[in-house]
């Protein structure tokens, strides 16, 4: 497994050895050893969720205040546009985001750490998104910054509006946010 660290050290993007003939591919999604051998991802996951969304859609920028969760994410189909968001106050890079593609084409994965906010734009005609988390979700500690909050100057690569949940369109600014010491 290759890692990539993102512009913020603590995002990684992780490039799995993929193993391919006439036949398909093959490769290992989830290694706990090697996560942390290579990594150094030593988390313990919970709950897997899996998401479908059509082309446009915009979710996020979610996290939870307590029960803060690390996510592992990955695409199995269609391609999407990746954000994290430091929201640990305490951070050099508190405020600061990092944004990449992940698809099933290039079969790469995120390490998103507790502390982050997270979401992510369907750049193909639909995507199916899988995360693993290493906590529950909780929908009552439930935090969204707002997609578009010029404080952060996320540059998504949008065509048109992006379509959002009406949770989403109603996000805080991060300096209104409720946000990790």
């Amino acid at each position: 497994m290759k890692v990539i660290r993102s512009t913020i050290p603590d995002v990684l993007i992780l490039e799995p050895k993929v193993y391919g003939d006439e036949r398909g591919f093959f490769f290992e999604s989830y290694n706990e050893k090697v996560l942390a051998e290579v990594a150094g991802i030593t988390a313990h996951f919970v709950q897997d969720n899996h998401s479908r969304s059509a082309k446009n859609v915009l979710r996020g920028l979610h996290y939870q205040i307590k029960q803060p969760q690390g996510k592992l994410v990955r695409v199995i189909a269609g391609e999407v546009f990746d954000v994290a968001v430091d929201v640990r106050k305490s951070s050099p890079t508190f405020g600061k985001w990092a944004g990449f593609n992940l698809s099933a084409e290039n079969k790469r994965m995120a390490w998103i750490p507790p502390g982050f906010a997270h979401g992510f734009l369907v750049l193909s005609d639909y995507a199916e998104f899988l995360y693993k988390t290493t906590d529950y979700w909780a929908p009552e500690h439930e935090r969204c910054i707002v997609w578009n909050d010029p404080d952060l100057g996320i540059q998504w690569p949008l065509e048109n509006s992006p379509v959002l949940s009406a949770k989403d369109s109603l996000g805080s600014r991060l300096p209104d946010a409720e946000v990790f010491a």
